[in-house]
């Protein structure tokens, strides 16, 4: 049976999750020709296998370090005394930030970049490519997370808060949907939109490097690494990297074991 936890966040993900299929499929940004039931079976494959191996090695969720946290009264935001709504709002956007900062370092440690180019690799960004993440990547942030919350002492139900929403802005970010052009400039100083991320996902390397961004877009501003608009145009512009180009690269066994080859060949 699921838990309160399980329960919400796997509901936010479904409800999400079609809403963001749906736009796709009535509005979309770009026209690839790509095989959806192929990509979008391995996607969720992985994304399966991702919660299974956190179930099974790191069976405390971020939730419940936060749980375990509260309880002892550790970490920064209760030793100063910081008001209930203050401590909530203070601890989205710092986990924000540490996620941020997870992901830059994610793109420049080389060992780590095997890890995270799993999500990378994929030539076509759709609403299933917000789950595409490397098992040993996920297991790495959440042990960040925990960290961040151990010492802030982030509320439970702002941890919570923001798991749900790290997922939904995931899905939302990576989402082949077109927003009106009158509106999109003004929201991606809101949220990260699909424009600003997507050329993230560029195959170009100084693109690639840019807009880490996931919840909030202000971290890229800040600190130097936002790009407005890829060189080629959203219409123009190859996604992906161009050594994992293979249509076999989309397969489950080839997602797993990605971080172990140099290549797309191998």
């Amino acid at each position: 049976m699921l838990t309160g936890e399980a329960a919400i966040r796997l509901g936010a993900f479904l409800a999400v999750f079609a809403a963001m299929a749906l736009w796709e499929a009535l509005a979309p940004r770009r026209h690839d020709a790509a095989d959806r039931p192929v990509r979008w079976t391995n996607n969720l494959a992985i994304l399966v296998v991702d919660v299974l191996v956190v179930r099974l090695v790191a069976p405390a969720s971020a939730v419940g370090i936060a749980i375990a946290v509260e309880a002892r009264g550790w970490g920064l935001l209760p030793l100063l005394g910081v008001p209930p709504w203050l401590a909530f709002v203070a601890s989205v956007v710092i986990l924000d930030l540490v996620i941020y900062a997870q992901h830059v370092v994610f793109h420049h440690v080389p060992l780590l970049w095997r890890l995270h180019r799993v999500h990378h690799t994929d030539t076509v960004i759709d609403v299933s490519s917000g789950g595409r993440f490397h098992p040993g990547e996920i297991l790495l942030s959440l042990a960040i997370k925990g960290v961040a919350i151990l010492v802030l002492g982030a509320p439970p139900a702002a941890v919570l808060a923001f798991e749900v929403l790290l997922n939904a802005t995931s899905m939302f970010n990576h989402a082949n949907i077109r927003i009106p052009a009158r509106l999109e400039p003004v929201l991606r100083w809101l949220v990260v939109t699909p424009d600003m991320h997507r050329v993230h996902h560029s195959a170009v390397r100084r693109e690639t490097d840019s807009n880490f961004g996931f919840n909030l877009p202000w971290w890229d501003r800040l600190f130097g690494t936002y790009r407005p608009e890829p060189e080629q145009g959203h219409e123009g512009m190859t996604l992906g990297l161009r050594e994992f180009r293979d249509p076999c690269e989309r397969r489950l066994d080839r997602l797993v074991t990605q971080p172990l080859r140099d290549d797309g060949q191998g």
